[in-house]
């Protein structure tokens, strides 16, 4: 079984305009709301592959009663969010214009009592099923959260993907996460780096290795991506040829098309292939990549 775990999920509103004049009114040229969050485009990429999980996280008020609706009549996915009864389940606007602009909502407060049933939902994990923890953690809970759920599992065979970042991600290597994937600033951050070339990059993914990450997978955005297995092999890959319509979601797509790849016993060099024609698929697509345009461009690597 795959969960996806996202604690701070978003309603984000999409908004295109002609031109963006500051301080007058403003007429939209069209608009639209997606579910967000990063566990939650996991679990859409995954679908669209035929691959069920099961979304969890936190919602509140009317908004967290309208993204989950989404995610179960729009996207037919199956969660089980917790409803928490302090703030709204944030609304994330992203303005097009001739630059894209970005307002960010903050998300409700949790209670430790809400934490708890977090916990004791997450009880229903068993041995070598697959956890993913994606994206931001709320400013009511604990900086190192996802290394508080991992410590649960250190007795336990669950296979956990960690997509976060800063001390967050440096936390949670201890607990030896099944596979990480940090882009190329995200690890200059993690060491206070500068990182030149391709050999800076080996460097510093097998130093991530030692710190108890087994696969890493390090995005390169136009360049393409790298990846370091738990058998000490590694790969660079070019990114396929297609123009670039939006990068949202883009490095979620590629953890759920490894994950996806490797559940079905492929090999970790054509999972890294996968997840790479799956990330691009994404970012040449105004949505979460549909299969058919995953394997078109698998196909063509």
């Amino acid at each position: 079984m795959i969960y996806t775990l996202t604690l701070n999920p978003a309603i984000d509103h999409i908004v295109r305009v002609e031109k963006l004049d500051v301080g007058e009114t403003n007429r939209m040229v069209d608009e639209t709301f997606k579910a967000g969050g990063k566990g939650i485009n996991v679990s859409k990429l995954l679908k669209n592959l035929g691959e069920n999980s099961l979304c969890l996280g936190f919602v509140a008020g009317f908004t967290g009663f309208e993204l989950e609706r989404m995610t179960e009549d729009d996207f037919n996915l199956n969660s089980d969010f917790i409803h928490v009864s302090e703030g709204l389940t944030r609304i994330n606007t992203k303005i097009k214009a001739e630059k894209e602009t970005e307002i960010n909502g903050n998300g409700p407060e949790i209670s430790k009592s809400e934490i708890e049933a977090l916990f004791d939902q997450l009880e229903q994990i068993k041995e070598n099923d697959y956890l993913f923890l994606s994206g931001s953690i709320p400013k009511s809970m604990d900086a190192n959260f996802y290394g508080q759920i991992m410590d649960r599992f250190k007795n336990k065979k669950v296979n956990i993907i960690v997509d976060s970042s800063g001390a967050s991600l440096k936390e949670s290597l201890k607990y030896k996460p099944f596979v990480i994937k940090p882009n190329l600033r995200e690890l200059e951050q993690i060491f206070d780096v500068s990182i030149d070339d391709n050999d800076d990059i080996k460097l510093y993914a097998k130093k991530l290795q030692e710190m108890g990450a087994k696969n890493i997978i390090v995005s390169l955005g136009a360049d393409g991506a790298y990846m370091l297995d738990e058998n000490g092999n590694d790969y660079f890959l070019e990114t396929p040829q297609g123009e670039l319509v939006d990068s949202v979601g883009s490095g979620d797509s590629m953890l759920a098309g490894f994950v996806y790849s490797v559940i079905n016993n492929n090999t970790y060099e054509d999972a890294f292939k996968f997840s790479l024609a799956c990330g691009s698929a994404t970012a040449f697509s105004e949505n979460i990549a549909r299969k058919e345009e995953i394997y078109n461009l698998y196909e063509k690597m």
